[in-house]
């Protein structure tokens, strides 16, 4: 469907994943007279969405999501989506009475396809940071760990056992934003009337980056001082944004270095596996991974980072898509990760490879009977727990989609498995 975008809002989207420094670079960039930054509308996310509810909604959360699902297929809905985005972008422009909106919101990384199908003219920020820079703010700020007390932080298990043995998902995510959100924004860098930012360059030299940014927005950027850091009450007033930036006076770049300290060898190496020697190459940032080589860590190749996004892609599917977010059966996923990591080495010798990978072979039967046995477990502890008929298919309707999901990894294990040998 063709769009006159003259008559639309002027959003600009401003991407990376949490950590990144997205609040400073918004909040700088909105001392600019026409340009608002509200902290992360989420908007996209919500959008995305729509029609999935809490499974303990009063009307049934398997009702609205199927009655939705049909209604919108009979109508454009992608453009229904974008009718009401642009009237809440305009009213909150008229509001603040300016002219572009910039809409952070880190988490975006999920939704791309959808952010592309609503806003396809859209320009967009893409702010890129040094991975272990991130970890380092993960770990400090949230707490985040990076190696998991229960197991050695060389193997695959590790980061299943960080991703389902938490008790909330506020790690598995932090953790997913690294292993998942990083290459799929990386691969945004190709994309027509998109900027880069990096972090290092912006708190280097402020003025100059910001400058640049606001060039290619189409405002006139002079007039416009950067390097202190005021008017913050709307970040103090809202519950998300980087609180950090409330105590600061002016930008500087202290946080550059200071994962060099803040990051154990062991930590270092495991974002080395996460993220992967290749992407850290691949974004400029070569020589923070040799500094991590001389202290000690070592790159475990391009497969060893497949392997975590495998695990995390599963855990992800089964939380967002495949079975609605439901955590039924963590423990019996991690036993199969762990099962197939067994049999999966990590190391490049090829004679161990191929009699870990015959027998991996020989463990699919076992693996298999993990996710049968897995069966009767959710249904006993699903049919206890429910009230009536209602929330009770719907139980039942997750269940069945979290256990078809699990064998499709085994499958999907199995075939992988077969192609090596």
């Amino acid at each position: 469907m063709s769009r006159d975008v003259s008559h639309f809002p002027a959003v600009c989207f401003l991407l990376g994943v949490p950590r990144s420094g997205t609040t400073l670079l918004a909040h700088l960039l909105q001392q600019h007279p026409d340009i608002t930054a509200p902290p992360e509308p989420w908007l996209m996310l919500a959008l995305e969405a729509f029609g999935r509810v809490d499974h303990r909604h009063a009307a049934g959360a398997s009702l609205i999501q199927v009655a939705t699902h049909e209604f919108l297929g009979r109508i454009d809905h992608i453009s229904v989506s974008r009718a009401f985005a642009d009237a809440a972008y305009s009213q909150y422009l008229a509001a603040a009475g300016k002219r572009t909106l910039i809409d952070k919101t880190p988490r975006y990384w999920m939704v791309l396809d959808y952010l592309r199908s609503l806003y396809p003219e859209a320009p967009h920020i893409l702010l890129l940071r040094n991975p272990y820079a991130i970890a380092a703010s993960l770990k400090s700020t949230w707490g985040i760990p990076f190696v998991s007390e229960r197991c050695p932080p060389t193997s695959v298990s590790c980061l299943a056992d960080l991703v389902i043995g938490t008790p909330t998902a506020a790690v598995a995510l932090a953790l997913a934003d690294l292993v998942l959100g990083l290459p799929a924004l990386a691969a945004q860098r190709g994309r027509p009337h998109t900027q880069i930012v990096h972090y290092e360059r912006l708190v280097e030299r402020p003025d100059e980056e910001i400058r640049h940014v606001i060039a290619a927005l189409g405002y006139d950027p002079s007039g416009i001082t950067v390097p202190a850091v005021e008017q913050t009450e709307y970040l103090r007033l809202s519950s998300f944004g980087d609180r950090r930036l409330l105590k600061k006076k002016a930008v500087d770049n202290r946080s550059v270095e200071t994962w060099r300290t803040e990051l154990t060898i062991e930590e270092m190496q495991t974002v080395t596996d996460l993220v992967g020697a290749e992407l850290l190459v691949e974004l400029g940032y070569e020589q923070s991974l040799q500094h991590a080589k001389d202290a000690g860590i070592v790159d475990r190749g391009k497969a060893v980072t497949e392997r975590y996004r495998q695990v995390f892609q599963t855990w992800w599917d089964l939380r967002r898509g495949e079975a609605d977010g439901i955590p039924a059966g963590a423990s019996e996923c991690n036993s199969i990760f762990r099962q197939a990591e067994e049999n999966t080495p990590i190391g490049s010798n090829s004679s161990t490879y191929g009699e870990a990978q015959r027998l991996s072979q020989l463990k699919i039967g076992e693996n298999l009977q993990l996710a049968t046995s897995m069966v009767a477990q959710l249904k006993q502890a699903l049919m206890a727990s429910e009230d009536d008929r209602a929330t009770q298919h719907e139980a039942i309707r997750n269940r069945d989609a979290t256990i078809e999901a699990l064998r499709r990894e085994v499958v999907r294990l199995e075939q992988s498995l077969a192609k090596e040998t």
